[in-house]
């Protein structure tokens, strides 16, 4: 990345950092920048996952826990793994998850995209939910994803990305570079998080070019669905037997 991170190395802290400091009001900033959008693009991506009776899934990168939620509730009979590599965001994660009884069910482990801490082939899904941006090596985050999902098992993906039209993508840059920041700044008093936001999303492969990085970590029959004018985009695709 050219100015957020320049080695890969150095990715991991900054990001953590940068999430450290917005935990608290995260939620929040999400719903006022996608007008409400959020919710029903969790709500998408977890119906691509195609979870089964007793299921066992892991949410990765899962930061409030938010797309664990929506499984928990979708799914009753699921058993849910989230992992993030921030501790404050798990703290969050965990005061919202003591308010319902199903949802604390909801197993919450302290952990990286790029290390996780299982074994191979024992989930039957794999999600991550506006993740994949923060991760140093993208091409390593879905080799782990494939790794710990069973044959045959979904991995499916949201991520904010730029959209087709150019005509579109133009006025998107002109608020993503303008109001984004002034917002993120106003609501959680740190404006470093909010500036990285639209840089990291144009900085971004295509879906396309996602599709293809799953493809070499042997995941297949991945589809590629565009959100919202595709200002978000999931791909959902399957492990190879």
């Amino acid at each position: 990345m050219a100015r957020f991170g320049v080695l890969k190395e150095q990715k991991a802290t900054y990001v953590r950092s940068l999430f450290s400091g917005i935990a608290r009001n995260y939620d929040l900033i999400n719903s006022i920048l996608t007008l409400r959008r959020d919710n029903g693009w969790r709500r998408y991506t977890v119906s691509r996952a195609r979870i089964t009776h007793g299921g066992r899934v892991l949410d990765v990168a899962t930061g409030t826990a938010e797309i664990a939620r929506h499984i928990a509730r979708e799914n009753t009979t699921a058993t849910i793994v989230s992992v993030d590599f921030c501790p404050e965001m798990l703290a969050k994660a965990r005061s919202k998850l003591a308010r319902t009884t199903r949802e604390t069910a909801i197993r919450l482990i302290l952990g990286d995209a790029l290390r996780l801490p299982f074994p191979e082939n024992i989930f039957d899904a794999v999600i991550i939910g506006f993740g994949l941006r923060n991760v140093a090596d993208l091409s390593g985050a879905f080799s782990e994803m494939a790794r710990v999902v069973k044959p045959g098992g979904r991995i499916v993906t949201l991520e904010l990305t730029r959209p087709p039209s150019k005509l579109t993508e133009m006025a998107y840059k002109t608020g993503l570079f303008s109001t984004v920041p002034r917002i993120g700044s106003l609501v959680s008093g740190n404006k470093e998080a909010y500036t990285y936001l639209p840089q990291s999303i144009m900085e971004f492969p295509s879906p396309e070019e996602v599709r293809q990085i799953m493809h070499n970590a042997g995941i297949i029959n991945v589809e590629i669905h565009r959100l919202t004018f595709g200002i978000a985009t999931v791909h959902a695709g399957t492990k190879a037997s």
